[in-house]
């Protein structure tokens, strides 16, 4: 007999399970009932879907469970793509795009160009010349076309990172009850593992489509730039708030003419949090098609080739230092200014 058969005998439901008896006895109980023992207090298993399915048929599974989800996900398939594939079909045609032009451009037009827009952002000199030493160090072993892949996904998933989760994360700033809404979904979001991320999108989408990594990238990504201009709103100090309402500004004036201006250090916080984990998930978007340094690693793994593994997880860590140096140049910029 079952553990559990007692809980349908005595509540009679045995009739409801399915079976006029007690369910199958397993082999440990059958030896348990030989040798006359019981089972033991600190052998008693969970009432685990599982354990209450041997004792009551009528029970569904753990595979029940997890087949059901499957098919209901598989049976909407058809009306997501419907809606889905029109919306997406732009990231599609950036990523593209933006791949073709960083691999199409000669190298000694797009070098100057990446150092030009490192200067702009950290007005450095010095910091333009190590982003200069770094990158050639990636051409001089082979790795400067991987890198500008990388470097083209990053830039088009964190633009639009920052083009649709700086209003997000206004319109939260301005809303309670929106906040109250869009926060579960955020930390929904960051706590789910990479991985899983892809597993839904390979279901609607072919891995031959960029969108397919595009769309786990910039999930994946916009969690941070969403919340910190939420919080950089909120944290605007109220006295400023209430010397513009003073001067009569409207809520558009005081938005773009004071709080944004006064967020601007936390929302750059979160650009540079955003580009740092499109870094990160452009490598594990290696697995559905994503091209870059991260196919190298992926080739590493599989092939078990330990110097073309460590080669290209050094050149993923001189991408990640020079985007962390140059967003950071750009936020000191920002808050020196804020300070005088």
């Amino acid at each position: 007999m079952a553990t559990y058969d007692f809980i349908f005998d005595g509540l009679g439901l045995r009739g409801w399970c399915g079976e006029a008896g007690g369910g199958t006895m397993s082999m440990q109980d059958l030896l348990a009932q030989r040798s006359g023992e019981s089972q033991s207090i600190w052998e008693f298993p969970f009432p685990s879907l599982d354990n209450l399915h041997d004792a009551c048929p009528a029970i569904a599974q753990t595979r029940n469970l997890t087949t059901g989800l499957e098919n209901g996900f598989l049976g909407a398939k058809d009306t997501l793509k419907v809606v889905l594939d029109p919306i997406t079909q732009p990231l599609s045609w950036f990523l593209s795009g933006a791949l073709s032009m960083f691999q199409t451009v000669p190298w000694w037009v797009m070098i100057p160009a990446l150092l030009a827009v490192v200067f702009i952002a950290s007005k450095s000199f010095k910091l333009v010349g190590m982003v200069a030493a770094m990158i050639l160090f990636l051409a001089f072993i082979d790795h400067y076309d991987y890198a500008m892949q990388t470097l083209a996904i990053i830039f088009v998933c964190s633009f639009i990172c920052v083009l649709l989760g700086v209003p997000i994360g206004i319109a939260m700033s301005r809303s309670d009850g929106l906040q109250r809404g869009v926060i579960p979904v955020l930390d929904m979001l960051q706590t789910l593992p990479p991985f899983v991320y892809l597993i839904p999108l390979i279901f609607l989408f072919s891995v031959t489509e960029p969108k397919l990594y595009g769309i786990a990238i910039i999930l994946y990504a916009i969690v941070p730039v969403i919340r910190l201009t939420d919080l950089g709103i909120r944290l605007v100090d109220k006295d400023v708030i209430e010397a513009a309402d003073a001067f009569g500004m409207t809520d558009r004036q005081k938005l773009y003419g004071v709080q944004i201006p006064l967020a601007l250090p936390n929302i750059m916080a979160g650009v540079n949090q955003t580009i740092m984990m499109s870094l990160a998930m452009v490598v594990i978007a290696s697995l559905v098609s994503a091209p870059g340094l991260g196919v190298l690693v992926l080739r590493g793994i599989r092939n078990l080739e330990l110097g073309v593994g460590l080669v290209a997880g050094l050149g993923i860590v001189i991408l990640a230092v020079i985007l962390d140096r140059t967003t950071k140049a750009s936020l000191a910029r920002i808050n020196a200014t804020h300070k005088a």
